[in-house]
Formats: structure tokens, sequence, C-alpha cells
């Protein structure tokens, strides 16, 4: 396996800036931009060779890379009490633990966050 092949690479729609942004996240943030998806992600794999070169040529380690991370499926998240509160509360009412109740919602807004995403630029490549 290619040292580029282990970190994510991201190319995504931006709806702000109206074209296609490519990051590696956690190491090379928003870097290469542009109207076609393929051709954004291919100048931000060229990217990221010119800086794992760089960082060989510097004698720097790499950072580690995000698709060899192992997940735990448990993280600790901070709110504040009202939202506590209105989460448990919200819970008992769906007669559903707050953790299971808070996992819902949180895969749920990803996920129509995710098919908006894609609706926008389907719609978008339909106009062209």
């Amino acid at each position: 396996m290619k040292k580029q092949d282990r970190y994510l690479k991201i190319v995504e729609w931006s709806d702000e800036d109206q074209c296609f942004i490519g990051s590696i996240p956690g190491w090379i943030g928003k870097c290469c931009h542009g109207d076609n998806e393929e051709e954004v992600y291919h100048e931000l794999c060229q990217i990221l060779e010119e800086w794992i070169e760089i960082y060989k040529e510097d004698s720097m380690p790499l950072p580690a890379n995000f698709t060899s991370k192992k997940f735990s499926g448990t993280f600790q998240l901070r709110i504040d009490s009202d939202l506590h509160k209105v989460l448990t509360i919200r819970a008992m009412q769906a007669n559903e633990s707050l953790n299971n109740f808070c996992r819902k919602i949180l895969k749920n807004t990803i996920l129509q966050s995710d098919i908006q995403r894609a609706n926008t630029v389907s719609s978008r490549d339909s106009q062209d």
C-alpha cells in the first residue's frame, strides 16, 4: 500500500463557494477546489504526494493516518444542563435510553445532511 493510500481524502461540494473542495482531514485542510469533482480529487492526491515528499525530505514523521485508526464507538460529549434535561425528557417520551435517543438524532442528522448535499449536487449537475 502506498503512503498516500493511507490518508482519507474528501472532495465535497461547497454551497458557499459553488465548487468542489478537497481536503485531508486531520492533516491538510481545504487545499484545492474546482468545478469538476474528479479533477479536484486528482489535484488533492497530487498535493498529498507533494506533502509526503516534503515531510520525507525534511525527515519529519508523517501524521497518523485516519484509515488505520480504531474507533471504540464511545466518546464523551459535554453539553449544557438545560440541553441535557430536554434530551432526557425527549428520550423518556420516546421510551428510549438517553444514549440510544442521542445516537438516533446524530445518525439521522448526519444522514439527512448527506442526502441534502447529494440532492444539491444532483440538481446542480442536471442544470448544466
